[in-house]
């Protein structure tokens, strides 16, 4: 695929899902996440932060980091690069945002790996993908649509956190949302509403979103040193004796031979 053919389908894309996300259902759907988003990015420090996916919608709002840029192939965003192929030095960026883009990829793990190789040492990820043990998961399956969201591979939560494991990652936080079905409308939605409030407590597996938080882990390497000086030392430790030990023990010594030396004079 040419880069103008690449352009072209990318803006498609975006402004299918800019009109999505304008339903009543991607209104309810961005609620929920920004709700999570906000909650966790407002205390991850640091100078460069990446949002890659739903660049429509500034999502790194309430994150306080000098540099805030979104990605996205298509024009009017602030880097346009693909995922897979980021323009970015390696070990520099602080905090990488995925909402809904490892669904919608041919190569997911490739993705993950460039966020991987970008982030610093103890940097973040925070990911948002559809989950398939949901109701939204039951219309993707027998629905079989082409439009936003329903033509995307959503992700099984343990999945999603074994591809993390593999490159490093450590898990420090997740979370479930979007438990109402995905009715059109918003009378609909509002009659449901009672699931969200008792979702993490009777179905905690089942929202429509899985939200995990992890962090970059880089293993150090700690040089074991021969321990050739440690019997030395020993040994000049044991040889080493206090003062007073050491004139007792002459004294000792001297009365030894006084007796051995003067037999007669024990007698007398």
């Amino acid at each position: 695929m040419s880069t103008e053919t690449r352009s072209i389908a990318g803006s498609n894309a975006s402004t299918e899902v800019a009109e999505w996300l304008a339903t009543p259902l991607g209104q309810y759907l961005l609620a929920r996440e920004r709700a999570y988003i906000d909650k966790t990015v407002s205390d991850i420090f640091g100078y460069n932060a990446l949002q890659i996916g739903l660049s429509q919608i500034d999502l790194l709002a309430a994150n306080r980091m000098p540099l805030r840029a979104r990605v996205a192939p298509a024009a009017g965003a602030d880097l346009r690069a693909a995922a897979a192929e980021l323009p970015v030095v390696s070990s520099s960026i602080d905090l990488v945002l995925l909402p809904h883009v490892l669904e919608f990829a041919e190569n997911p793990h490739q993705i993950l790996r460039e966020v991987e190789r970008v982030l610093v040492p103890d940097g973040h990820v925070v990911v948002a993908c559809f989950n398939p043990m949901s109701l939204w998961g039951m219309r993707h399956s027998f629905g079989k649509s082409r439009t936003y969201p329903w033509r995307g591979r959503f992700i099984h939560i343990l999945r999603l956190k074994d591809w993390l494991a593999l490159l490093g990652f450590e898990m420090a936080g997740g979370a479930m949302g979007c438990y109402a079905p995905p009715c059109v409308s918003q009378k609909w939605l509002d009659r449901f509403k009672f699931m969200d409030a008792a979702g993490d407590r009777w179905w905690p597996f089942s929202g429509a979103v899985t939200f995990l938080h992890a962090i970059k882990r880089v293993r150090g390497m700690r040089i074991i040193t021969p321990q050739w000086a440690q019997p030395k030392a020993r040994q000049e430790q044991l040889v080493a004796m206090p003062r007073k030990d050491q004139l007792a023990a002459r004294g000792l010594r001297l009365v030894h031979s006084s007796h051995s030396h003067h037999p007669a004079r024990d007698s007398q």
